[in-house]
């Protein structure tokens, strides 16, 4: 083997590496996702804070009078998404492609916001009232905003962390059912079962204390943020 040939295998390997990374994270991101819509959909609010497709379902359905419902928590989870996003894509603006230092402040900014509502449903206990249900809503929309535009950011096709509808949609319509296509199979079920897995996770635990399964999300969210930095430095070879 000559020396440009062993130059070029950890070269290639980085590549590899490099590649995967985002990939895996974005995944574990997606189990959190699951743990957090538990949360916010079995709360009294009803809403997602991930999945803005079913708020605007949600708010459909009591404008058309088919339910008597309060349009405010659908609706402000829909703004603090939105704003979330906002922040996060300014941010993310002249960001290189792939994992860099400011995918790690911004994932590290959703989970501290997920330890700081965590936090706050522990010292709560008990059944908080409207107004502070609503600011649970608003602030894990937030969170999954941002979090949702570091995805975006990262590009890795069919994982974008809060919703897995054009993941299914891939997976069935390149299936050997389907046009029988080619497809990254593996990472299509996998999104899709960790949103499962999460989501179980965190209605198990709602039942127990909401504050702890919002900390079950927390805890991932930052490993994610934590190992995103540790191996893209090293990488690097900074």
């Amino acid at each position: 083997m000559t020396d440009t040939q062993t130059s070029r295998e950890p070269s290639a390997a980085r590549r590899t590496a490099a590649h995967r990374l985002p990939e895996a994270l974005l995944l574990v991101l997606t189990f959190a996702t699951g743990i957090v819509d538990a949360v916010s959909f079995l709360s009294p609010e009803r809403v997602f804070a991930g999945n803005m497709t079913g708020n605007v379902v949600i708010i459909g359905v009591v404008l058309s009078g088919a339910q008597s419902a309060s349009l405010a928590a659908p609706g402000l989870a829909l703004v603090c998404f939105a704003l979330g996003a906002a922040v996060a894509g300014r941010a993310l603006r002249e960001a290189p492609p792939g994992w860099s230092s400011p995918c790690t402040a911004m994932v590290t900014g959703v989970g501290a916001i997920l330890v700081a509502v965590a936090g706050a449903l522990l010292i709560a206990g008990g059944s908080p009232g409207h107004l502070w249900g609503l600011a649970v809503a608003g602030a894990l929309s937030l969170a999954l905003g941002a979090q949702a535009a570091t995805a975006r950011q990262l590009a890795v096709k069919d994982v974008p962390t809060v919703v897995v509808t054009s993941t299914m949609t891939g997976l069935a319509a390149d299936s050997w059912l389907g046009a029988h296509r080619p497809q990254p199979a593996l990472r299509r079920a996998a999104a899709i079962l960790l949103l499962a897995a999460g989501a179980g996770l965190g209605a198990g635990l709602v039942h127990w204390q909401p504050g702890w399964a919002v900390a079950a999300a927390a805890a991932p969210t930052l490993a994610v943020a934590v190992v995103g930095q540790v191996v893209t430095t090293r990488m690097s070879g900074r």
